[in-house]
């Protein structure tokens, strides 16, 4: 509850928690005293939040692991972590905090220490020394440790007033607003000299370090948002490189005598052959950073100066995006929802790799997902788990192909169907016998463009015939950067990029955006990306051409007639909107004569 003396906090969102029913009005309750608080569990199957069976799954393995029941529901995927944070807060009366808008007093944070905010999972909001009061974030407020730890290094008399947060919000905040713990730069000068007269063995400070330096240069490529981290060998230093929007950055180099070591613990963690150095090997990681899960794909390749190694970062709250979330114009929107909205056939995703596919395809699977529908995916391999949707790993190791997988499918009556990517013409042909007995299927296919797809699958050996009637559309997509919108700055288009654009040159009052960079986007002028689609919906029109192995030109054509707009020219509506600039879609894209 607010402290009387505590002034309004404007940075702090105010979230209306639900109203619970008390216990006595729950009949999951147990029999006690009239209008006593439910249990959370109780209060989370009575907002309809959770199932019985899901708590009774929860409670038995709240027995194994002892752990609250809350973070084992969060873990287990049952709820999701906001809903809990409101129900505590209901049910303990104190308000709670959303922790991605809140920002933090310089003042406060320095009260406590960061060794104790990250061991306790609290954050300083709001200090008043005249008061004295602090305004806390925590996730358990009955925590009597943790609070006593944090009065031990306030003033006598500090009131406290206590507001309720979700732990791994706790700990992103923690990270971000405090800095990463032992900072990269801070290891490095360790490991180069430091204190080299210290009693410790140099062996086991050097282990040590070397454990925490990859440990922190994860952390730092998974808190700059890269998609990939590069550890590039060459003949004096090692190279490590962050692909961030698409793009490879330098972010350290190191004496290329600590490489060896640094390669053994990235192959122990990802369980490869520390003894093959001359072969390429795969791996996975699995590991929490800022308090929610991260898995790594490892990829180890020899090379004239010693073993490259590339980490692939899935991060799973990132992997799913809604689909209104995709950035997508309402007609595009309109389409994308006719097309799924079919009950039987194909549907592509077309693109090279990095453009965005997968992310695509599992928005629209869970957009689709619910308890009436069986869906079933056939992945190379499985890079975000899905809860509810049956998800299986093809490949060498599973002795498993994409072609005998949809017919292994088949016999688990499913009714949507995901298979990762057609490469061959038995594939090809499994997913449209898939189509033709009443199933959706999704596929990815390598094509230039949505209509380009579909000579591509006649040249692998699909009769176009048998194609006409079966395909309900193809998406075709790119990944452009976005401007930072802290410092993108306005301009009037050149004459050169007016005809790039289709605008009158005589036009004064379009204005276009350039990157600038400021502190926001670590002074790169952009961040995050957008997605650039094109929509091919296969009506009865673009069958007949099919049929007729009409030209990409002919079927292009009829298409535009449907409203269709290619890549180039979605991409123009992003530059106009101030989403990218248009030498990012210079870029990413063929523009002018070079544009169909």
């Amino acid at each position: 509850m607010n402290s009387p003396h505590l002034p309004p906090l404007d940075f702090l969102p105010r979230d209306t928690a639900p109203t619970w029913p008390a216990a006595a009005d729950n009949p999951a309750s147990p029999p006690g005293e009239a209008g006593a608080p439910a249990r959370i569990g109780e209060q989370l199957c009575a907002a309809g939040l959770i199932g019985t069976d899901q708590l009774r799954i929860a409670l038995h393995e709240q027995r194994a692991r002892k752990l609250p029941l809350g973070r084992l529901l969060v873990d287990m995927g049952f709820v999701q972590e906001s809903a809990l944070r409101d129900a505590l807060a209901a049910r303990s009366g104190r308000p709670c905090v959303d922790l991605a808008s809140a920002l933090p007093a310089a003042d406060a944070l320095a009260v406590l220490p960061h060794e104790l905010a990250r061991r306790h999972r609290l954050l300083p909001l709001h200090y008043d020394p005249s008061q004295p009061l602090l305004v806390l974030a925590l996730a358990d407020a009955n925590d009597i440790v943790a609070l006593d730890r944090v009065r031990s290094h306030l003033p006598p008399q500090t009131q406290l007033d206590l507001r309720l947060a979700g732990e791994s919000e706790l700990v992103r905040a923690i990270d971000r607003h405090y800095g990463q713990a032992g900072s990269v730069d801070d290891l490095l000068r360790e490991i180069d000299g430091g204190d080299g007269a210290a009693a410790m063995s140099g062996a086991v400070r050097d282990g040590q370090s070397i454990t925490r330096l990859v440990d922190a240069l994860i952390a730092e490529a998974v808190a700059r948002g890269a998609s990939d981290v590069h550890f590039e060998p060459e003949a004096g230093f090692l190279r490590i490189r962050y692909r961030l929007d698409g793009l490879l950055f330098q972010a350290h180099a190191l004496h290329r005598s600590r490489w060896p070591e640094m390669a053994v613990r990235l192959k122990v963690m990802a369980g490869l052959d520390i003894a093959e150095t001359r072969a390429p090997q795969d791996g996975r990681i699995s590991l929490a950073v800022g308090g929610r899960p991260i898995d790594l794909r490892v990829a180890s390749q020899p090379t004239l100066h010693g073993e490259n190694i590339v980490l692939r970062i899935l991060d799973r709250d990132k992997g799913i995006v809604p689909l209104h979330a995709l950035g997508l114009a309402d007609d595009q929107h309109a389409t994308l929802q006719r097309m799924i909205a079919r009950p039987e056939g194909l549907i592509l995703v077309t693109g090279p790799t990095g453009s965005g596919k997968t992310t695509t395809l599992y928005s629209v699977l869970a957009h689709l997902d619910s308890e009436e529908v069986n869906i079933m995916t056939l992945e190379d391999p499985v890079e975000y788990p899905l809860p509810r949707i049956r998800q299986t790993s093809v490949g060498e190791s599973s002795r498993l192909d994409f072609a005998g997988g949809v017919r292994a499918l088949l016999r688990q009556d499913p009714d949507i169907i995901l298979v990762g990517e057609i490469r061959d013409v038995d594939t090809a042909e499994m997913a449209l016998r898939a189509a033709l007995t009443g199933h959706q299927v999704y596929a990815t296919l390598h094509a230039g463009s949505a209509v380009a797809a579909i000579p591509r699958l006649i040249d692998i050996g699909i009769r176009a015939e048998l194609l006409a009637g079966n395909l309900i559309g193809i998406a075709a997509q790119r990944l452009v950067r976005r401007l930072c919108p802290a410092c993108r700055t306005p301009h009037a288009p050149s004459h050169d990029e007016a005809r790039l654009l289709g605008l009158d040159p005589a036009d004064t009052e379009t204005r276009l955006f350039r990157p600038v960079g400021c502190a926001a986007c670590d002074f790169r002028g952009y961040r995050g990306r957008s997605a650039l689609m094109e929509l091919l919906h296969v009506d009865a029109t673009l069958d007949e051409l099919i049929a007729q192995r009409a030209s990409p030109r002919a079927m292009l054509q009829a298409a535009r007639a449907s409203g269709f707009r290619t890549l180039a020219e979605d991409g123009i509506r992003q530059v106009l909107a101030g989403t990218t600039s248009l030498q990012e879609l210079a870029r990413t894209v063929p523009l002018g004569a070079d544009a169909l």
